[in-house]
């Protein structure tokens, strides 16, 4: 069921599912998916007698933003607040937090600052909070080729690039992220309606210039991102989940992530399986987060 919810600069659209009184899961979605990408995990999730809140995040969907003054940020803390904000404001005091892309790196977050109120955490290519302080440093060949589109959102070009084609530019990172992936062309605009949202380019172009500290942050949460140049660790019991077949994901996938993490640590690549994990392998990324209950 779709709801909303008031929460920090947001009114939070969700979708709500299973037993109000069971386990609460929060499930994440990337950039650039939206819900749909759990259709087929929250199921199985909800028949376990699982509370499954699963958010539009930022820019996406029917989510929107309270006051038009608000800065349209995109950078990793602003997303960890959106998820902490949302707990608090459904009076989750504590959750088993699981996503990919950017909703992994909310979860991670919250998990790496707020571990009280996380009781597991399951997280596509796992530690993946960012090193904005070494984004100067140059990557291997190979993986910088892999995010020529996070250079091309540098520009104005590419901001004008995503506004005019961002059907045509989502469609071809969902092909290039999972090239072993069938997906059809209604699976693909079920969720590509949610690109439409007013703020959905604002937001993505901020994320993809704040990672390279090439625009400033929202102050008010500067201080989140001051702890987070620290690269903190992950108490918490986590899963990193990799896809064997992620045309994103930068060689060696999360090998040595085990590094960032003090509690319980498993990782589990899913051969030939791209980036939208959830969608590709829902059986294999519900068993993880019952994995990790």
């Amino acid at each position: 069921m779709l709801r909303r919810v008031r929460a920090g600069v947001l009114d939070v659209a969700y979708e709500d599912s299973g037993n109000p009184q069971g386990k609460q899961v929060v499930l994440l979605h990337g950039f650039p998916y939206d819900v749909h990408a759990y259709d087929a995990v929250t199921p199985m999730l909800a028949a376990a007698g699982c509370h499954v809140i699963t958010p539009f995040l930022r820019g996406y969907g029917p989510t929107r933003f309270l006051w038009p003054d608000t800065l349209r940020s995109g950078q990793q803390a602003a997303l960890a607040h959106d998820l902490l904000t949302l707990m608090d404001a459904l009076a989750v005091p504590r959750a088993v937090l699981a996503g990919y892309d950017w909703g992994g790196r909310a979860a991670c977050i919250v998990a790496a600052l707020w571990p009280e109120r996380v009781g597991g955490l399951v997280s596509g290519l796992g530690y993946n909070i960012q090193n904005i302080p070494g984004s100067t440093e140059p990557a291997a060949p190979e993986n910088e080729f892999r995010h020529w589109y996070q250079y091309y959102f540098h520009g104005e070009r590419g901001r004008a690039g995503l506004e005019r084609n961002r059907r045509e530019l989502c469609k071809l990172l969902w092909m290039l992220w999972s090239p072993n992936w069938e997906f059809d062309h209604a699976t693909y605009e079920l969720t590509a309606a949610s690109f439409d949202n007013p703020d959905f380019v604002p937001v993505v172009i901020h994320s993809y210039r704040h990672r390279y500290g090439l625009v400033a942050g929202d102050p008010a949460i500067e201080d989140t991102e001051r702890r987070l140049a620290a690269q903190p660790r992950i108490p918490v019991p986590t899963i990193a989940l990799e896809g064997g077949g992620d045309g994103v994901m930068s060689s060696g996938g999360c090998i040595g992530h085990e590094r960032f993490f003090t509690g319980d640590f498993e990782r589990r690549v899913i051969p030939l399986v791209g980036h939208n994990l959830p969608q590709e392998a829902p059986s294999e990324f519900a068993a993880a987060v019952m994995a990790v209950l």
